[in-house]
Order: structure tokens, then C-alpha cells, then sequence
């Protein structure tokens, strides 16, 4: 892996980590590439930053093209024409003025900024920073959009001893960084922008824009708006149609620098899931990728320190089309994978995620060092979008298993109104949390208190706190919430006013206070 940059320290501020990349003078036979990090408090979006030998400072190389090349203006007057011509009537699942309506809309960028009105106390486990991912496009779309489809952008919450600070940030993807430069949205859509006639003009659009140098496909066209996995000390951005990014968290204040695509030393060349699992006891993470021809799934696994194994394992089974597998499952012998109803289809429908109601769903189970995975028969009408945790049962042996989970109350979908608390053991809703009228939030995530987080007092397994961003579209306000975990109405502990908006989004993740000073930087 590259180092950041010469003798910049992980724990060093933003202000200073920015500064240096500029100021260091690279030591001799050491290269090092870094994206979109000069110029990040500015907003500025810059190409990659190379270090070469005896080069006292970096060179901001110019290769991306012009909004006013005749090729830019050609294929924006096409796509124009498609928006307006072939789709004059968008549905509202991918008609902007509905899908980014109220809190849904975009917001810019925010600095880091102080949180003055806390109310309650912010328990000492909440100390580290807590990170939400989320679609936030950065042109507004002049045709279709869907919820998908925005650029991700990161809301964090730093907390230090009762202190919060907030900010959001871009990550910086080839695509953001594409796009800021031409001054509209230019690469192809999945979700909204492949379905009927419009799709295929739509993909004949792009590869004029390919062939005559506009984007590189190569260098990845995804959003980086899924989730978010701490593991071997990278912090990443995930989305399921790209690599990783790779981002730092400044523990001075909680800013957000995009250091770039993370392919792994070179050993992921393709996509991978928004959904990684880390295996608790080993630090190892187990991920896999979708694919459009067979095999149409592949499984591969990381070392704690982050390194990618080799070599991939292909999922051989009864998969006999590309299925829409989003999530799975890890024990600790076996990776699951549910084959489910959704597909992925061609060009010929409104979308490109379709439901066969006549494809009956199952269970890959794939154990380390077989072959061939074990397939479950499942039910003819399961339609599993995500796994909760899973574990094993042989011969009267069990993995540890959980007994509480918390989940979101989708009242209305896609907003989340409460968070509930499910007892597994009892298979019963055990406490509820409604946000009250107008009040919406995010998916819930819990953060176990220091005691049990320790080791001490694990038999105590909801000791710890609850917490999500919530939003009030009365008073247009938006609040960093705690909840008791162990409370039999999960109380509020404690609240953060932050000084904007937060749009709703996806996935989030508590980093810790020791996390973030052992992040590694790297490329």
C-alpha cells in the first residue's frame, strides 16, 4: 500500500494533513499519488496529485475536459433532446421534483462547525465520530433521478468529551470530481437512466462520450453514497458499483478528506458489496460482488491488516441469472447468500432491478475450502433485501447469537418515524421509540457502552445507546438523537442541535476514539 504522504502522521488535523501534502518534499525513489485532498476546505475539486523524485512540489496535472468542447455541448444537447422527447413524462419514482422534494433535496458542503446546543450528556462511549453515508447529487437532474442515484456525501458528528462538531463533505469520486469541472452531470445512471427506448439512446450517448475522451470508465462511475467499514485501520466509502474510496477522519475536528479509489495493492479490480462483514474475533472482513455473466457471484475475503487474499471463489450453483443480491450473512464456518425473486435485466424494462415472482428463492451456503456452495430451498415469494446477523447450530453447538436488535419503523417508506427494539429469544417488539409528528430519522445504530465494549459486563448485551440523525420538517431542524438502549421506552439521553439540515440518507457507523487515531491513510 502507498503511504498518504511523506511524514504526514494519521493523527495529525485536517489543517495540518492538507498543508503538508503540499509542503513535504517527497524523499527520493518515493512516488505517491493523492486524490482530490489540496483544496478540500474550499471546495475545490483538483486531479491526482503526483509526487515524483526530486520534485519539490506537487504538479496538478489538467486532464479533464471542457464544458465547452464541442463533443460536451454535442452529447448535453442529445441527452437534453432524449429528456425532453423520448421521456416528457417521468414516473414519480424517478421524477426529481418528487424524489429530492422536502428533506430530500441536496445540500451543499459544511465545514466543520461547533455544536453549542447539547441537550442531556453525551455518554463517554459516544467519543470518536459518527459518520452517515447518503445520496446527495450535486447537479440538480435535468431528467430522470432516482434515490440511488446522488453523489455520496458524508455527515459526521465529532464528539470529545461532551464537545460536538459537525460537518459534511463530498467524498470525492472520479465522478464528483468529473462533473464539478463540467458543470453538469454527465455519466450514465443505473437505476433511472437504462429503461426502454430512452436507455438505449442514453447508452449509445455514453459511448460517444467514452470515445471521445469525456470519462474514462476505467477510473469507475460510482457514487460512493452506500455505507461506510472501518477495518485494518481504512476507514471506507462503499457503494456496489465501484471500488472502495478510501477517506480519513481528522480526530482534531472530524474532517472529512476523500484520499482515493482503494483497489487493494491492485488485487480488486472490480466492484464489490456496500456490505463487508467483519469477523469480530479476527479482524478479518469477508465481502463479495454481483455479477452480470456467470459466475454471478464471487467471493473473496480481506486480513485483518487489510490485504486482500487470493484467490477470488466463484459461487457455482443453480443461479441461473444475475441475481440482486445486496447483502449476506457470515458465521463462523459458513457465508450465506440468499438468491432472491429480484433479478437484474436487461434494457427492454422501465427498470433494471426486476421482481420474477416464479423464481423460487434460496440459500447459498458456501464453507470455507469446498467447491460447491450447500443450497437451501427457500420459499417462492422471499424477497430478503438485507441479513441481520446470522449463526451456526451443529451437533448442539452454537456461535454466539444476539438476542436484541434495533430496527427502523418505515412509516411512511422510505422515511423512518421510531426505532423499535425486537427480543430475538421472545420474537416479540420489546420497546419503541416514535420520533413524534414530523419527526423523521435515519437507521438506527447501536454503540455498546464502555463496559461492554471492554469486555466487562458482555452478559449484558443492550448496554449501550442507540443513535441516529432525526429530522423535523415542522421547524426544519435536524438533531444528533441518543436512546437508552436498556430503557423500556429507549429514552433520550441525550440530543445534538447541528447547525443544518441533514437530508435522509442510508447506512451510518460509530468510529471510536481509538479508531480514529489508528487510521491508516492509504491508497
Amino acid at each position: 500500500m502507498a503511504a498518504l504522504a511523506t511524514g504526514a502522521k494519521a493523527d495529525m488535523p485536517a489543517t495540518s494533513l492538507s498543508e503538508a501534502l503540499l509542503k513535504t518534499p517527497p524523499v527520493e525513489g518515493v512516488m505517491g499519488v493523492v486524490t482530490g485532498l489540496a483544496g478540500m476546505r474550499n471546495g475545490e475539486a483538483l486531479t491526482p496529485v503526483k509526487m515524483a523524485k526530486k520534485q519539490r512540489r506537487p504538479v496538478l496535472t489538467a486532464a479533464l475536459p471542457s464544458s465547452s468542447s464541442l463533443p460536451v455541448m454535442v452529447c448535453n444537447a442529445l441527452e437534453q433532446a432524449i429528456n425532453e422527447v423520448m421521456e416528457p413524462t417521468l414516473r414519480p419514482s424517478v421524477d426529481p421534483t418528487h424524489v429530492l422534494a422536502g428533506n430530500f433535496s441536496p445540500v451543499s458542503e459544511l465545514p466543520p462547525t461547533d455544536c453549542p446546543e447539547i441537550e442531556g450528556e453525551l455518554p463517554a462511549c459516544l467519543d470518536g465520530a459518527y459518520i452517515r453515508n447518503g445520496p446527495n447529487p450535486q447537479h440538480y437532474p435535468t431528467g430522470s433521478h432516482h434515490l440511488f442515484e446522488g453523489d455520496g456525501m458524508l455527515h459526521c458528528l465529532r464528539i470529545s468529551r461532551g464537545h460536538a462538531t459537525f460537518c459534511s463533505r463530498y467524498v470525492r469520486t472520479y465522478k464528483y470530481t468529473l462533473e464539478q469541472q463540467l458543470g453538469s452531470s454527465i455519466l450514465p445512471k443505473f437505476f433511472s437512466g437504462f429503461g426502454g427506448l430512452a436507455g438505449v439512446a442514453r447508452i449509445a450517448v455514453s459511448m460517444f462520450r467514452v470515445l471521445t475522451g469525456q470519462f474514462d470508465p476505467r477510473k469507475g462511475i460510482g457514487l460512493a453514497n452506500t455505507s461506510l467499514a472501518y477495518f485494518g485501520g481504512m476507514l471506507l466509502a462503499l457503494c456496489e458499483c465501484d471500488l472502495p474510496y478510501s477517506i480519513y477522519v481528522s480526530p482534531d475536528d472530524g474532517d472529512i478528506l476523500t484520499i482515493g479509489r482503494h483497489d487493494f495493492d491492485k488485487r480488486l479490480s472490480m466492484w464489490m458489496t456496500a456490505h463487508p462483514k467483519k469477523d469480530p474475533d479476527t479482524g478479518e472482513m469477508f465481502a463479495f460482488r454481483c455479477g452480470l455473466l456467470p459466475p454471478f457471484l464471487t467471493y473473496f475475503v480481506f486480513d485483518a491488516d487489510g490485504t486482500k487474499r487470493h484467490p477470488d471463489v466463484p459461487i457455482f450453483s443453480n443461479m441461473r441469472r444475475p441475481s440482486f443480491v445486496h447483502d449476506f450473512a457470515i458465521t463462523k464456518k459458513y457465508a450465506l447468500f440468499c438468491d432472491i425473486q429480484l433479478g437484474i435485466s436487461g434494457l427492454g424494462g422501465a427498470s433494471p432491478i426486476t421482481c420474477d415472482p416464479g423464481h423460487k428463492a434460496h440459500t447459498l451456503l458456501h464453507g470455507e475450502g469446498e467447491d460447491r456452495p450447500q443450497e437451501w430451498d427457500g420459499v417462492s415469494d422471499a424477497a430478503l433485501g438485507a441479513e441481520f446477523r446470522a449463526w451456526g447450530d451443529q451437533s448442539g453447538i452454537l456461535d454466539e447469537r444476539n438476542r436484541y436488535a434495533y430496527m427502523g419503523l418505515g412509516e411512511p417508506i422510505p422515511k423512518i418515524s421510531g426505532v423499535v427494539k425486537l427480543d430475538l429469544e421472545l420474537g416479540k417488539t420489546v420497546a419503541t421509540r416514535v420520533y413524534g409528528p414530523g419527526c423523521f430519522g435515519g437507521e438506527p445504530f447501536f454503540v455498546p457502552s464502555s463496559s461492554s465494549s471492554s469486555g466487562q459486563g458482555m452478559n449484558e448485551e443492550d448496554d449501550g445507546y442507540v443513535v441516529s440523525y432525526v429530522h423535523d420538517e415542522v421547524k426544519g431542524e435536524s438533531k444528533f438523537l441518543v436512546l437508552d438502549a436498556k430503557s423500556p421506552e429507549l429514552d433520550v439521553v441525550a440530543s445534538v442541535k447541528l447547525p443544518r439540515r441533514v437530508p435522509y440518507g442510508f447506512h451510518g457507523l460509530f468510529v471510536s476514539e481509538d479508531e480514529l487515531k489508528k487510521q491508516r491513510p492509504v491508497l
